[in-house]
């Protein structure tokens, strides 16, 4: 993709996205509450909360519609009746104590004028009950009306595919449809073939990468990287599929299982063939021991990789799969990563600088363009691993674990 160079040395990183995990489902329940009454302080909002649900989890789609006053910022408010629990979220911060939920606006949809819309999603769990809320409040005024609750038939005992994943899907669950759906279970021989491809980006020396039958997080195989120190011992495979038109923002989720904890030399493990950067990449991989974002024409990092924007980064568990999801926005420089169900703090650039986040990133004001995923081993200096890849899903939605 670009002219071999040498490296400088590496520093650390930075991210964001608006984000999270939209889960397909078996049936679909719509819970709309509306505002209405003759005094404007009783009639200050309209929401539309549509719910997805499935045995033990849902996803629930927030429309909030402003029909009193302007407002610069804004806050909603419910109670869950049920023993749902919120797990994660996009666009809104969402935070939930016993059964009460606040969700408050980002810095990019707080204002909304008299009859605009911001809507936002939630993801959840719930054991024995799930009803819809019906006292969602805006800035502390009732919205009023009365939701109605999702459908009470039960999910057939063994779910077809369209239902969403559990924790650990089946082979191709949760992402038909995506840009890049792949479990490798298509993959015949123990080299790359097909939809993925070996390729070493700048020179290839001792690392390898297979096709392993031995290891999968689903099915029977899954992508296997021997990966060695040193920088021309690079190993990737990447896939063949065009992401140059997926957006406007770019969802990934891929399930890795690695042996050696990061190092603190800078590594990769996942590269991004950027356009607005001619051809260089976007890279997620470690360094001081956490996971990290860099970009590679300007070795920015996120977090910035003071001690500070260090602890705000998470290290990548060995010895188990671990699912790790990232959304790219390519109309602005903005992004957002997720280990499991958890939001990284510093790996989360949302358009305005935070010391010791996103500061560094976001000196650069150019939306990134990726144009194709490759998964390998990239190493500055020490750092062996071996690694694999299972479960690939690259679309335009949110594709969850």
């Amino acid at each position: 993709m670009y002219s071999p160079l040498p490296r400088l040395p590496h520093r650390p990183w930075a991210a964001f996205v608006t984000v999270a995990a939209l889960l397909a489902s078996c049936f679909t329940a719509a819970a709309t509450l509306t505002a209405s009454g003759a005094e404007p302080a009783e009639s200050g909002c309209r929401v539309d909360y549509t719910v997805n649900e499935w045995s033990g989890g849902y996803t629930a789609q927030v429309k909030l519609t402003n029909l009193g006053p302007s407002l610069s910022s804004w806050r909603l408010t419910w109670t869950y009746t049920g023993d749902q629990r919120v797990t994660s979220a996009w666009n809104a911060t969402v935070t939930q104590s016993g059964g009460s939920v606040v969700a408050v606006n980002t810095s990019w949809n707080g204002t909304l004028a008299t009859g605009a819309s911001a809507e936002f999603g939630v993801q959840g769990t719930w054991r024995s009950a799930d009803p819809a809320p019906v006292d969602f409040a805006l800035n502390g005024i009732p919205c009023g009306g009365t939701g109605t609750q999702p459908p009470t038939t039960p999910p057939p005992t063994t779910p077809p595919p369209t239902t969403p994943p559990p924790t650990t899907p089946p082979p191709g669950a949760g992402c038909e449809g995506a840009v890049i759906c792949s479990d490798f279970e298509d993959q015949t021989g123990p080299t790359p073939t097909g939809a993925w491809r070996f390729t070493a980006p700048d020179c290839q020396g001792t690392g390898t990468a297979a096709v392993d039958t031995s290891v999968a997080h689903s099915g029977g195989r899954s992508l296997r990287i021997d990966g060695r120190a040193g920088y021309c011992n690079h190993a990737f495979v990447a896939a063949t599929a065009d992401l140059s038109s997926v957006g406007p923002v770019l969802h990934v989720r891929m399930w890795v299982r690695h042996t050696t904890a990061l190092p603190a030399a800078h590594v990769t493990f996942v590269s991004l063939p950027d356009t607005s950067q001619g051809g260089r990449s976007l890279r997620v991989g470690g360094q001081n021991g956490a996971l990290q974002w860099n970009r590679e024409s300007d070795d920015a990092t996120l977090p910035a990789q003071s001690p500070a924007g260090v602890a705000l980064s998470r290290p990548l568990p060995t010895g188990s799969w671990q699912c790790l999801r990232f959304a790219i926005d390519t109309t602005a420089p903005r992004l957002d990563t997720w280990l499991g169900a958890d939001q990284i703090p510093g790996l989360h650039a949302d358009g305005v600088p935070t010391q010791d986040i996103d500061q560094q990133w976001l000196a650069r004001t150019t939306p990134p363009r990726p144009t194709a995923l490759r998964l390998g081993w990239e190493s500055y200096g020490v750092g062996d691993d071996t690694l694999w890849f299972d479960d690939v899903a690259v679309g335009s939605t949110p594709i969850g674990c």
